[in-house]
């Protein structure tokens, strides 16, 4: 049983007919604060996404993405920290962070190298949680708010994403159907790997679009889905606007503990 007691009261957080919109933006934010000396040494050890400027082809960007994506798996350590608003400088000084923390890093790499982000909010079931707290189920909460980050790549001709402007962190490392082949199988949300590795190898699926195989975990995340607050110019707008996960209170004794427990599966 989820608890909505560590939720934050007084937001509304109904979904959107289909998804709000966001142009997204290439500027700094509070929480997306790319011109730190902390990011600025991180991208040095990229190389190549800090030079690829505007000029850059759909497919050297995402080429320069799936860099970092690698470099930031190593460097920032997976961990349970509930302080979704911290900034990504702080993140990469403590070389510890959540997956949503880890996305933030690698939208901050993509806004650096003149990459425009958004993200998308989406709220899922605290339940999905459950395999990495079996013991605790009562203190997860109900809902848990969810930026999921998208590139604007551009328009130009792309031989993988020639469609769309918009790539979701989902297709990084190919489309959704190319993942969800099940030579990776999908993800359990259990054990050391989070969403933000899982990315990597499998589809992750919020919208049930995917033909998944019908054995081995599942690629299709959808059922999760609790509702879809549309798209936001940075995550601290949508921050601003619903919340954090948990409230102030529940933030503040949590993070002490779960911002240095290790993401693996008890």
């Amino acid at each position: 049983m989820t608890s909505s007691l560590l939720t934050p009261r007084g937001r509304s957080r109904a979904g959107t007919a289909g998804g709000g919109t966001a142009e997204g933006s290439a500027a700094p934010t509070r929480i997306l604060d790319w011109r730190h000396p902390q990011v600025t040494s991180l991208l040095e050890q990229i190389g190549g996404a800090a030079d690829a400027g505007t000029a850059a082809t759909p497919d050297r960007r995402t080429a320069d993405l799936r860099r970092a994506h690698r470099v930031i798996a190593a460097a920032v350590r997976p961990v349970y920290s509930v302080q979704d608003e911290r900034p990504v400088s702080e993140v990469l000084r403590r070389g510890r962070g959540s997956c949503s923390q880890r996305l933030a890093v690698l939208e901050a790499v993509a806004r650096a190298s003149g990459v425009a982000t958004r993200v998308r909010g989406l709220l899922v079931d605290g339940a999905f949680w459950y395999p990495r707290f079996p013991r605790l189920h009562r203190i997860v909460p109900d809902q848990v708010l969810l930026a999921w980050p998208e590139f604007r790549l551009g328009t130009g001709a792309s031989t993988v994403h020639a469609a769309a402007p918009w790539l979701t962190v989902s297709e990084l490392f190919g489309s959704l159907d190319e993942l969800s082949d099940g030579r990776g199988g999908g993800f359990t949300n259990a054990g050391a790997e989070t969403l933000f590795e899982a990315l990597s190898r499998t589809a992750i699926d919020w919208d049930g679009v995917t033909l998944c195989p019908a054995d081995g975990a599942a690629c299709d995340l959808s059922a999760h889905v609790l509702a879809d607050l549309g798209h936001f110019d940075s995550r601290d707008d949508l921050f601003a606007r619903h919340g954090q996960t948990l409230c102030r209170t529940a933030r503040v004794f949590a993070e002490p503990v779960l911002g240095r427990r290790r993401a693996a599966g008890a």
